[in-house]
């Protein structure tokens, strides 16, 4: 018997209060450009202190979670679909933005709901 659609978002939303490991390799900011038909992906930098959180590589300070950062992305990435930009980041930008693998996955499912978005004529928010 197939899952009902609340059975399914019920199995994500317990997936989603499990503890993860930030990326030391850095964060992305994914948002959709709908002037150009893209989606777009900045690459932010940043450590990992003592208790797991991602903070400022210049200061050590955490990053706030309830304001914009004024920060300039190491890189941004752009694709036409999430493939395109999934393998832009995975298999042709150097050096490698990504060193963990639930990180990956993370991005790649957050390219397909902004395909989706971008398709649709549909609001994009990342998760």
């Amino acid at each position: 018997m197939p899952l009902t659609l609340s059975e399914l978002t019920a199995i994500d939303d317990k997936l989603s209060q499990r503890f993860i490991e930030l990326d030391p390799s850095g964060y992305f900011i994914i948002y959709i450009d709908r002037e150009k038909r893209l989606i777009c992906a900045e690459h932010y930098t940043n450590d990992i202190n003592e208790k797991g959180l991602a903070v400022d590589p210049e200061t050590g300070e955490p990053f706030p979670c309830d304001e914009k950062l004024a920060r300039k992305p190491t890189a941004t990435f752009t694709g036409r679909t999430a493939k395109e930009i999934g393998i832009k980041i995975t298999e042709q930008a150097q050096p490698y933005p990504i060193s963990k693998l639930d990180h990956a996955l993370y991005l790649g499912r957050e390219f397909a709901r902004a395909e989706i978005a971008l398709i649709e004529s549909q609001e994009y928010i990342q998760d």
